[in-house]
């Protein structure tokens, strides 16, 4: 699984049509550097990933990429690489909760 944070969303008008009704994110995977870091660092690419859980801007999610996704998505014949499996509430490294969603 990767951590990463909503940056935005994605209108596709024109799409597979297995694709119709799903929600788009544009994501930045997220990673700490040490057990005593209390901040993220972002990665240095962004994933578009396919939102069922309805995550918004900001929030930390996790994602699934690759034959992973396709258990996470409800028609296992969409052709998706990544999906939002999670949406982040806390976050506690070491016992020092390091994120708490607001």
């Amino acid at each position: 699984m990767i951590l990463a944070q909503v940056e935005g969303s994605i209108v596709a008008t024109k799409k597979n049509e297995k694709m119709t009704g799903s929600k788009f994110l544009l994501v930045r995977p997220l990673y700490v550097d040490s057990p005593a870091s209390k901040e993220f660092k972002k990665g240095s690419s962004t994933l578009v990933a396919v939102d069922q859980l309805g995550a918004g801007e900001g929030e930390l999610v996790l994602i699934v990429q690759g034959s992973s996704a396709r258990n996470g998505v409800k028609d296992k014949e969409q052709p998706v690489d990544a999906v939002v499996v999670g949406i982040v509430d806390t976050i506690d490294i070491a016992r020092n909760v390091i994120y708490k969603a607001h």
